[in-house]
């Protein structure tokens, strides 16, 4: 046994630790990576709250009760939800420039302050976020005010609160902070800074040391916003290019595997890869639930994604959570399995995905790529061919596993084909749990592992 598990441990060192270890050194990708869990508090806060507002939508029982009571608040404690999930774009901006200066501070020994780093990053972004045209020869703010769409000086209003620094902008963050670093990286570099005498406060000489850098970040960034708005796009728009072939693919189930493997990609990497896809892809899937209402039996429509394939969360790690909390018998998984499985049940697994860790775990990867994409075609099939009805409902992502499929379909079959999936994607957790769950128990022990 132990020969065999060195085998696979040798296997996935080989093909997928010794790749992604590679990824996982660069610079800007440790950044990402911090600033993914740096956000984890902020995104759980602002779930559970989600989590909490949707309960009558799960428990229609509890409609009455919530209208009467807690709904006459609503207004007041969703500030917690949009303020998290809403300005995830923001979070990644600031700390990823806070971290990206950080390393380069550490190990090129410059005189780079994180905190410079991580404001001029916020600086950069926020030029890019008004939206500007090129009209009657000069750039013009775009003002547009009807039922469907307001925009007010460039910024456009949604629901969540400003467009664009919600998880649709946690990329243009991303290179916005990298571009805002390595200008500031530079000026350093080069002594492009005013240097002011020691007697001078921290804070002021701090101040005075990021003033060149602001100036270049703004030139560098007004042009090259200046030249995409002559050229009719814009940095959010040019980053969703790269993207825009999954709009062909969600119709087929080739194309729900290539986005389920996408997803998951992501979050192997430490990236938000479910709020990141989900923001790019939800105008498509909400089209093709429409489609659904009007007769047509799309499987990849609504929240397919929470009903039948994220069991738990990315990866589908709800059986995970359960053989981690009854089932362990390392003392670390069997405490993270029982803080995790209430989270679990409302598809929150952030405490596995970053405690365990899943991201970056050899042990992990095989079955969190496996087990979502199984769990995915037993969905897809069962719509196809008509067992289960067509999605033709949005239900909220944080609804348990088989009440969401439920509640898309209007189908108990959609319940029995869900829980499927989960028992089938759990089947698919229990080998690799077990074992590094051995692994776990040996290092626990004092002893060198096996594996």
């Amino acid at each position: 046994m132990a020969e065999s598990e060195g085998k696979v441990f040798a296997f996935l060192e080989k093909y997928l630790m010794g790749p992604m270890g590679k990824v996982a050194s660069w610079r800007f990708v440790r950044a990402i990576m911090a600033a993914g869990m740096a956000a984890i508090p902020f995104v759980i806060v602002g779930s559970m709250f989600l989590v909490f507002n949707i309960l009558p939508e799960t428990f229609p029982f509890l409609q009455s009760f919530f209208d009467n009571t807690f709904f006459r608040f609503e207004a007041l404690y969703m500030l917690a939800n949009k303020t998290t999930i809403g300005l995830l774009a923001l979070y990644f901006g600031f700390t990823i420039g806070y971290e990206y200066t950080k390393i380069f501070a550490e190990e090129e020994e410059l005189n780079l302050s994180p905190l410079n780093g991580g404001l001029l990053s916020i600086f950069a972004l926020f030029m890019t976020i008004p939206q500007l045209v090129w009209e009657n020869g000069e750039m013009a703010l775009v003002n547009i005010i009807n039922e469907d769409t307001t925009i007010i000086g460039g910024w456009e209003i949604i629901d969540e609160g400003l467009a664009r620094l919600d998880a649709t902008g946690v990329f243009s963050a991303i290179i916005m902070a990298i571009i805002a670093v390595q200008l500031y990286r530079l000026c350093v570099k080069k002594n492009w800074i005013i240097k002011m005498p020691e007697q001078v406060p921290e804070g002021v000489s701090r101040s005075f040391t990021a003033l060149i850098p602001a100036f270049v970040t703004a030139f560098v960034v007004l042009i090259l916003n200046g030249i995409l708005v002559l050229m009719g796009t814009d940095i959010f728009k040019l980053i969703q290019i790269p993207f825009g072939f999954v709009t062909n693919l969600t119709g087929s189930w080739i194309g729900m595997m290539v986005i389920t493997f996408i997803l998951h990609t992501l979050w192997i990497v430490g990236i938000h890869g479910s709020t990141i896809i989900g923001g790019l892809l939800t105008p498509i899937w909400l089209n093709n639930m429409q489609a659904n209402i009007g007769g047509a039996n799309i499987p990849y429509a609504g929240e397919f994604q929470t009903a039948f394939i994220l069991l738990g969360g990315a990866g589908a790690t709800l059986g995970l959570c359960v053989f981690m909390a009854f089932l362990a018998k390392s003392k670390q998984l069997s405490v993270l399995g029982k803080t995790s499985l209430v989270p679990g049940l409302f598809n929150i697994n952030e405490p596995i995905l970053f405690g365990l860790p899943v991201i970056y775990n050899p042990f992990m990867a095989i079955p969190f790529f496996l087990a979502p994409m199984v769990a995915a075609s037993i969905g897809y099939w069962a719509l196809s061919i008509g067992i289960v009805n067509p999605i033709v409902a949005l239900m909220p992502w944080p609804t348990p596993p088989g009440v969401g499929a439920f509640i898309s379909t209007g189908d108990f079959m959609a319940l029995v084909v869900a829980l499927i999936g989960l028992v089938v994607a759990s089947v698919i957790w229990y080998p690799f749990f077990k074992m590094y769950d051995k692994k776990l128990v040996a290092q626990e022990k004092g002893e060198d592992s096996l594996i």
